[in-house]
């Protein structure tokens, strides 16, 4: 059937379908009389028949925060003479075409904001927007470098000018970005103008100039930079290389972006002439500048003490992408560092971020000691919601504020005590750990106050519900197979106040995690790391998954064969006011299984009694998150008791001789955790599986000690006029001290961090030697010789007055 007669029959479908009121156009994630445009639709096959042509997927479905992506409309119908325009966030329009397929394809445009976009499609030039979707927004540095220009050697980009660094800069790009033979790159500038933190504080992107124009498509270019004196005040921007047809400088057209980045290679000629002076006086107004500016640095979150408790709070700390010890440590902002973590969730009033840096010791890296150091930023790098307005823009507030005068005082002068005044290193002594529970193997669970036992129900139960914080987490539970008596976790779902519903379950192959979205399927395949509403989710591969929420709270999900090992994380903030499979967190383990009627178990040697505890967590239907979106779910559990009480598990494993498994158990299973894998294996019938409850169990062990709290005393400074030796501030660190020549030593030599928090000692200072006394003794020694010289001088004088006086006498 060709193009024409298929749109004939999708006219006449859809007419039929507006007619009677079954139609996806406008009405895309409802649930209809007779069909369905919900994204659970296509599993349960109930689909209204218009659902692809109205609710679109889009390919690809992410792209730069920049824009200038082209996405394809997936599986819906354009009609060749159809004026197409996208509309994303309900007020961007940019404008689209039709190709040759009679596929719909849009622009991607400039977004001032990163994260899940509406997006919605007109074929009529804008008089109907009746396709609707959605479009991830992705930050600059997030993007995966397939999708963006790249600039060769970057570091000679941002020090071009500088001693001794000049010749051409080079870039490249996949010429399937930019889909024409003949291309323009441009040069794009970022700016922020107007009174900080007021009404008129506004960022923008401008067009500044064409590097060339013109130039075949050959994925690469490369020139020789000449300053700009016109533009000599952008010193923050972006390369951009679209096609040549184009006006110069016209938004929202298909566009490879570089990374933002320092525009060193194009400054004025002065910049050249002594890149260190002009970076000072830069340096110098926006150390006056900052001076006017509120302090954010008492909101933001102190960092953790070691490497150990960064990597492991992950419900508030993440890799920083431009220190990441997993991919070789390229530090270059922090050199002597070897990982650094971000703060996930920007400072509640002025949108501010914290980054920690460690040595390879473990220990944290401060100011104080290093231009490596851990700072704090006035922007947020990721931004932070709303977005779209300074100093939350991702990534453009932080270059403007915190990066850009780094440059200034640090990488292109010589001036960094300028820089660490307002961007000092946060210390650890108000950092607090969070508390951990986890959820594994047949499934047995650990609570945040260290109770450790096992509940094989079949149903969906409640791990975690904190009323006070909105914070709610399910778990769900099945058969391991038809003929054994034990179940495992199989799903997960969470939402924390009014944040998007994030559930992950098995695959139907149970070799990977799945994630949805309030109740649609998410792909990973382009981004790891996605923004939503209200909640962060990180996936780097298909069985490894990190759930975020603005609290602080994390869910880490991981697939071990076959089942589900959920480890949550909860900052201090929850304590006392959880409840659940996972406990009270209050650090007092005999309250911790507590019933939903308030009642508490005691007795935990006894299985029955931890059973009817965990059958009285069940759900009900008015609170379920899950997704049902097959028949088996809907009938398993949706239609039927939460609990299911036709299920009862193996409360004990039988050691008999005569199972072939007993001699596995003393292979694989010893120490702490011997009895859950021992479950495992002889009531699971899985080697295997009691294996990965071992490592599970293992893993969380770990998890607690990495997250043992620490004390720390602070930094301590060097005396002036004298040394220190010793960076490391935390409980049993020695730090040591000396003196310059000439000076002396007062107070202590050493001091060791106590468990109090506390340096022992007294201050340690520098003095020049006392030498009153010697000038005493010198001034009386002098006085008593002129004295004594006087008194001989006066004598002499008289001794020789009588000898003139006898010799008068004898001449008379």
């Amino acid at each position: 059937m060709d193009g024409t007669r298929a749109l004939i029959l999708l006219f006449f479908v859809s007419f039929i379908g507006r007619a009677s009121g079954n139609t996806c156009e406008r009405n895309c994630g409802k649930v209809l009389d007779v069909c369905s445009c919900h994204p659970t639709c296509v599993s349960l096959k109930r689909c209204c028949s218009d659902l692809k042509e109205y609710c679109i997927d889009v390919s690809p479905y992410s792209g730069s925060i920049l824009g200038g992506t082209d996405i394809i409309v997936e599986n819906a119908r354009f009609d060749k003479g159809s004026q197409v325009v996208c509309r994303f966030n309900n007020h961007t329009d940019t404008m689209g075409y039709v190709d040759e397929a009679s596929r719909g394809h849009c622009i991607s445009p400039l977004l001032y904001e990163t994260g899940w976009i509406s997006l919605q499609v007109s074929s009529d030039n804008g008089t109907t927007f009746n396709r609707d979707g959605t479009w991830l927004s992705v930050h600059t540095g997030k993007l995966d470098s397939k999708f963006k220009a790249v600039l060769v050697n970057s570091t000679k980009w941002q020090y071009y000018g500088t001693p001794n660094v000049g010749g051409s800069l080079e870039m490249t790009w996949s010429t399937a970005l930019v889909k024409a033979d003949r291309v323009n790159v441009e040069l794009w500038g970022y700016r922020e103008t107007g009174q900080p933190y007021s009404d008129q504080w506004e960022g923008k992107w401008e067009y500044l100039y064409s590097l060339a124009k013109d130039q075949p498509n050959t994925g690469s270019f490369s020139f020789l930079p000449k300053p700009a004196p016109s533009f000599k005040d952008w010193e923050l921007g972006s390369v951009r290389v679209s096609p040549s047809g184009n006006m110069d400088g016209i938004w929202n057209v298909q566009a490879a972006w570089t990374e933002d980045h320092a525009l060193a290679w194009h400054l004025e000629e002065r910049f050249r002439n002594n890149s260190a002076v002009w970076a000072m006086e830069k340096c110098l107004t926006w150390d006056t500048l900052e001076r006017q500016l509120p302090n954010f640095l008492d909101e933001i979150i102190d960092c953790p003490c070691t490497l150990a408790q960064a990597r492991a709070d992950t419900g508030r700390f993440h890799t920083d992408y431009g220190c990441d010890m997993e991919k070789g440590s390229v530090c270059t902002y922090h050199p002597g560092s070897v990982h650094c973590v971000r703060a996930i969730q920007a400072s509640p009033s002025y949108g501010a971020g914290q980054q920690c840096c460690y040595d390879s010791t473990g220990a944290q890296i401060l100011t104080g000691d290093s231009i490596g150091g851990s700072t704090p930023d006035r922007g947020h790098d990721w931004g932070s919601p709303p977005y779209k307005r300074p100093p939350r823009i991702p990534g453009e507030s932080h270059w403007v504020y915190d990066v850009l005068s780094f440059y200034y005082c640090c990488l292109w002068s010589d001036n960094c005590s300028y820089y660490f005044t307002h961007r000092p290193s946060s210390d650890c002594r108000r950092y607090q750990s969070p508390s951990s529970a986890v959820v594994f193997g047949d499934p047995h669970f650990i609570t945040f106050d260290g109770v450790s036992y096992s509940f094989n129900g079949k149903g969906e139960y409640t791990l975690v519900s904190a009323t006070q914080q909105q914070l709610f987490i399910q778990a769900r539970t099945e058969p391991v197979s038809g003929s054994i008596n034990a179940t495992k976790l199989s799903s997960v779902a969470m939402k924390e106040a009014s944040s998007d519903v994030i559930e992950v379950r098995l695959t139907s192959s149970q070799v990977g995690l799945e994630v949805l979205r309030n109740q649609k399927s998410l792909s990973f395949a382009e981004q790891q790391w996605m923004d939503m509403h209200g909640v962060f989710v990180f996936s780097p591969t298909s069985s490894n998954v990190t759930v975020m929420f603005p609290s602080g709270a994390g869910v880490e999900l991981r697939l071990r064969e076959g089942t589900m090992t959920t480890t949550v994380l909860l900052p201090e903030e929850f304590k006392g006011t959880t409840r659940g499979l996972l406990g009270n967190m209050n650090g007092v383990a005999e309250d911790d299984l507590l019933l939903s009627n308030g009642e508490l178990v005691t007795n935990l040697s006894n299985p029955e009694a931890l059973f009817n505890f965990g059958k009285g967590w069940a759900i009900s239907n008015e609170s379920a998150l899950f997704t049902y979106d097959t028949e088996y779910l809907l009938d398993t559990y949706y239609h039927s008791p939460r609990h299911d009480p036709s299920f009862i598990p193996e409360f004990f494993a039988t050691d008999s001789p005569d199972d072939p498994l007993v001699n596995q158990v003393a292979d694989i299973c010893s120490g702490e955790g011997y009895q859950f894998c021992k479950y495992d294996i002889l009531v699971g019938r899985s080697p295997k599986l009691g294996n990965a409850t071992r490592v599970s169990f293992q893993s969380h062990s770990s998890l607690v000690r990495d997250l043992k709290p620490v004390a720390a005393c602070g930094w301590l400074s060097p005396p002036t006029n004298g040394k220190k030796q010793g960076t490391t501030y935390v409980q049993g660190a020695k730090v040591t001290f000396s003196c310059n020549n000439g000076y002396t030593l007062s107070g202590a030599a050493e001091r060791v961090c106590l468990m109090s928090g506390q340096w022992s000692g007294e201050e340690t200072s520098c003095t020049e030697p006392n030498n009153i006394p010697g000038i005493i003794a010198g001034t009386v020694i002098g006085a008593a010789a002129l004295i004594l010289l006087i008194t001989m001088l006066i004598l002499h004088s008289k001794k020789n007055k009588n000898r003139s006086g006898h010799s008068d006498i004898s001449a008379f």
